[in-house]
């Protein structure tokens, strides 16, 4: 371990300039728990980062990846031992912490969450901070009483990885699941995760009122701006609306009458600064209750991590259908 491969991302004379270098654990920030990565993964978020296009890092220069996968090797924490499998997701990973695009990878305690027995690996990243976003989304909605009963569930930004993980895991529920989506390409993709109906962006009249029609039990929301108005003002009484993203936009637009006269409910989910506790019980919902029936559907590659450098422009341009995983180590 003298030395490892890892992405790591610059700020270069106000350019932003990611790179494979050798470095060693002695270049990483600090944590208690040293990781031989075994797999990593790409979110948005991470293309951003790794291009520029958002300004994601605030410190420079930092390992890229908010995720990773594997198993310990070095531990300063009662909680873990050599060879324990485990996952970091989020936590600052690739904002201000070192990330998973290196064959090691070190972590706080507290970041770490050991991997549910009925998982793999693989399994944690087909997952990653998309799966780990639906299952607080899907968590926090029925903390606050959603139920089949009460209507259909929108997911908006169907495609990605937090709305495809979303369809698979509210239709495991029990959950009828509308698939809001620009791809009407699509469609037999978002059907064979759950979805019953697909709502396409084209052809889906956004309203002026401050309340329409309640058609929706609630929603889980990745694009906010004019389509979160929508949804605040179609939810049906005492629906949830989950929104994780701001893909389209980060304004809202809205008045309080959804929220006074239907009694409805705006969910802010934020995967990055969650508790100890609420990252373990999350992680055991995805490996029990709430865990996926077609991530071999919803990972629709797989690459190396000398891939890395050509894979993110296809994120920023729209063109990804469901999640990417990066082999580092594998299972070995």
């Amino acid at each position: 371990m003298n030395s490892f491969k890892a992405y790591r991302i610059h700020e270069d004379d106000g350019k932003i300039n990611a790179r494979f270098e050798q470095i060693g654990l002695d270049d990483l920030t600090d944590g208690d728990v040293v990781i031989r990565a075994a797999y990593s993964d790409i979110n948005y978020k991470d293309a951003l980062a790794a291009t520029g296009k958002g300004r994601i890092l605030r410190k420079y220069p930092l390992v890229g990846g908010i995720d990773v996968s594997g198993s310990v090797v070095e531990s300063g924490s009662d909680r873990f031992k050599p060879g324990d499998k485990v996952v970091v997701c989020g936590c600052e990973l690739s904002e201000i912490r070192d990330g998973g695009y290196a064959e090691y990878a070190r972590a706080p305690a507290d970041c770490v969450v050991a991997l549910p027995p009925s998982l793999s690996l693989f399994d944690a990243m087909a997952l990653g901070t998309a799966g780990f976003t639906a299952a607080l989304a899907v968590d926090r909605m029925e903390q606050n009483g959603q139920h089949p009963g009460q209507g259909p569930i929108v997911v908006t930004g169907a495609t990605g990885g937090v709305g495809s993980v979303a369809i698979d895991l509210l239709s495991g529920c029990g959950y009828e699941v509308y698939a809001y989506t620009g791809k009407g390409d699509a469609s037999d993709y978002l059907i064979s995760l759950g979805a019953s109906k697909i709502l396409l962006r084209q052809e889906v009249d956004l309203g002026k009122r401050p309340m329409e029609r309640a058609e929706y039990g609630g929603a889980v929301d990745s694009l906010g701006g004019e389509v979160l108005t929508w949804l605040t003002r179609t939810v049906c009484p005492f629906g949830n609306i989950a929104s994780i993203g701001l893909a389209a936009s980060h304004e809202l637009n809205t008045t309080v009458m959804p929220f006074i006269l239907r009694g409805v409910s705006l969910l802010g989910i934020n995967s990055v600064i969650c508790s100890p506790s609420m990252r373990q019980s999350a992680w055991q919902r995805l490996g029990n209750d709430l865990k996926p029936r077609h991530l071999d559907k919803i990972v629709t590659r797989t690459i190396g991590l000398d891939d890395l450098p050509t894979a993110f422009d296809d994120y920023i341009a729209g063109r990804v259908t469901g999640r990417t995983v990066v082999s580092i180590g594998g299972d070995e």
